[in-house]
C-alpha cells in the first residue's frame, strides 16, 4: 500500500531532520524613545509590565488550547495560523497514526493510519460547486488534505484543513451562517474525498461518501472537515452528517457502520492538533 503525494519529511516547509520551520517575526513594540527614569516608581512599573506580559502570554496559549479566544488571542493566533500551511511539516498536522480513544461507537477506541497525502493546493475542483460557493466569502489561501484508514482497513476518511484569506469578522459571519442555516448538514454541501491509487482509498470517490462533518473556526482562518466511506468502493445512496450518525439509536447504514464516528473522530483530533501547533508557535521565548 503506497502513500501518495509529497514526502512527509520534506513537505510544507520542514527544516533539518524534518522538524518544523516556524519563523514568525516579533512585532516592533519599541515605539518612540523616552527619557530613562530611575527610582522605585520605574522599578514598580517595570515589574508590572513584565507581569502583564506573562499574563497576556498565558491567556493567548490557554485560550487556543481550550478553543476560547479573546480579542488579544484572536489577533495573534490568526496571523500565526495563516502561515501554518507552509511553515510546518505534514506530520505535525496530519500524523502517520492518530489514536482515537473512545472515538468509536459506544466509546470504543479507534486507531487511524494515514495512507495518502494530497499536495497542498488551491480549492479549484476540491469541493462540490455549492460548497465552493458557500465558502467563497472567506477565500481560499491553501487547502491541505490527507486520507486515513481504520485498523481493519474497512473504512477510509479524508480530513482537510482549508486555510482562508478571511479576518476574524468574516470567519465569525460564515460560522454563523453555517450554524443558522444548517449548511453543515446538507448532503449537497459535502466535502469531496481524496483518493489515491494503490491505497485502500483508491475507489473513494464522490459516490462513496457516507458521512461528513465540517467546522468553520472562529479563532483561526481555517475550515476543518472530514468525509468518510467504505474502503470497498460501495456507493452510498443516503449519506448522513456525522452529528446525526453518532446519535444513540441511529439506524442508517453509515450510523450502524460507525462512519459518523470515523469522520467526527478524525476531524476533532486534527483540529486539536492544529490548535496545539498554533498555540506552540504563538508562545514567545521566555
Amino acid at each position: 500500500m503506497g502513500t501518495q503525494g509529497p514526502d512527509p519529511a520534506y513537505s510544507w516547509g520542514a527544516g533539518p531532520a524534518g522538524r518544523p520551520v516556524v519563523s514568525f517575526a516579533e512585532p516592533d513594540v519599541s515605539g518612540a524613545r523616552t527619557s530613562p527614569r530611575t527610582g522605585s516608581r520605574s522599578v514598580a512599573a517595570a515589574a508590572c509590565f513584565v507581569l502583564g506580559l506573562g499574563l497576556i502570554g498565558g491567556a493567548v496559549t490557554g485560550s487556543w488550547l481550550t478553543g476560547e479566544a479573546g480579542p488579544e488571542a484572536t489577533g495573534n493566533s490568526f496571523g500565526t495560523a495563516r502561515t501554518l500551511w507552509h511553515s510546518v511539516p505534514v506530520d505535525d498536522l496530519f500524523p502517520l497514526t492518530v489514536e482515537g480513544t473512545g472515538a468509536g461507537p459506544g466509546g470504543a477506541d479507534r486507531t487511524w493510519t494515514r495512507i495518502a497525502v494530497a499536495p497542498d493546493s488551491g480549492c479549484a475542483h476540491a469541493f462540490d460547486p455549492l460548497l465552493y460557493k458557500a465558502l467563497a466569502p472567506v477565500g481560499c489561501q491553501r487547502l491541505l488534505r490527507a486520507t486515513y484508514t481504520d485498523a481493519t482497513q474497512s473504512y477510509v476518511t479524508t480530513v482537510g484543513l482549508l486555510f482562508t484569506k478571511a479576518d476574524p469578522a468574516a470567519m465569525s459571519a460564515l460560522a454563523a451562517r453555517f450554524r443558522d442555516e444548517h449548511l453543515d448538514r446538507r448532503a449537497d454541501l459535502m466535502p469531496r474525498p481524496y483518493a489515491a491509487a494503490g491505497t485502500a482509498a483508491a475507489t473513494f470517490g464522490d459516490a462513496q461518501r457516507a458521512s461528513w462533518t465540517l467546522s468553520v473556526l472562529t479563532d483561526a482562518p481555517v475550515v476543518a472537515y472530514a468525509v468518510s466511506g467504505w474502503a470497498d468502493g460501495r456507493t452510498v445512496d443516503a449519506p448522513q452528517p456525522a452529528a446525526d450518525a453518532v446519535r444513540s439509536g441511529a439506524t442508517t447504514d453509515p450510523a450502524q457502520a460507525g462512519l459518523g464516528n470515523e469522520a467526527q473522530g478524525l476531524a476533532d483530533r486534527v483540529e486539536r492538533r492544529l490548535r496545539k501547533t498554533v498555540g506552540t508557535a504563538t508562545e514567545k521565548p521566555a
